[in-house]
């Protein structure tokens, strides 16, 4: 599959060469603070990345939904289709019994709204008689600079926030060693025994 110039280049965009942690948040305004403190003190925060991780789906829950609900939001986008379908007719057609025009495609496009709203309901079989609205969320960002610049961006948030700085600087401690200790016991596994 290839790609577009635009989609590569997107992807150049969220790419570091090397990226290092500069802390992990459990909440997104809390990243976009410490980027917004690097930038204030003239970091190149364009080497920096936040990365939502942990995603979840909350669901919000807005209502009960009914049939009167499905047939009146079919015949309003039904209407709305009408009206474009309209408005399309009036450009192409011209001027002439444009209020007779945009009125009738306005009802039949509320009708097959309507319609398609019903049947769409029905088909569900009564599994979902309510409505809401969801969005997908990270339940952490980390923050990541790019390699050369981990050092420098490390002394400006510990001036930021010093406790902040030493828990995050205890955290890479803990993940640096365990990453050490399975290279050592992958080592050890792959050693010839001694003879």
């Amino acid at each position: 599959m290839s790609q577009t110039p635009l989609t590569a280049a997107r992807q150049q965009i969220l790419h570091l060469e090397f990226p290092q942690s500069l802390g992990t948040y459990d909440a997104y305004p809390e990243a976009q603070q410490a980027v917004d403190f690097l930038a204030d003190r003239e970091f190149p925060v364009q080497d920096v990345m936040i990365v939502g991780t942990d995603l979840k789906q909350i669901e919000r829950v807005t209502g009960r939904l009914t049939t009167g609900r499905v047939l009146l939001g079919g015949a309003l986008s039904g209407v709305w289709i009408g009206v474009f379908v309209g408005l399309v007719f009036a450009v192409f057609e011209g001027g002439e019994q444009f209020l007779v025009r945009m009125l009738s495609t306005m009802i039949i496009g509320a009708f097959f709204g309507l319609v398609w709203g019903w049947l769409g309901y029905k088909a569900t079989g009564g599994q979902r008689d309510f409505t809401s609205v969801s969005q997908v969320v990270a339940t952490r960002y980390e923050v990541l600079v790019e390699h050369r610049h981990v050092q420098q961006a490390r002394e400006l948030l510990a001036e930021h926030d010093p406790m902040r700085a030493a828990v995050e600087k205890a955290r890479i401690m803990r993940e640096e060693a365990a990453r050490a200790a399975a290279a050592r016991a992958a080592r050890e596994t792959r050693a010839p025994p001694r003879a």
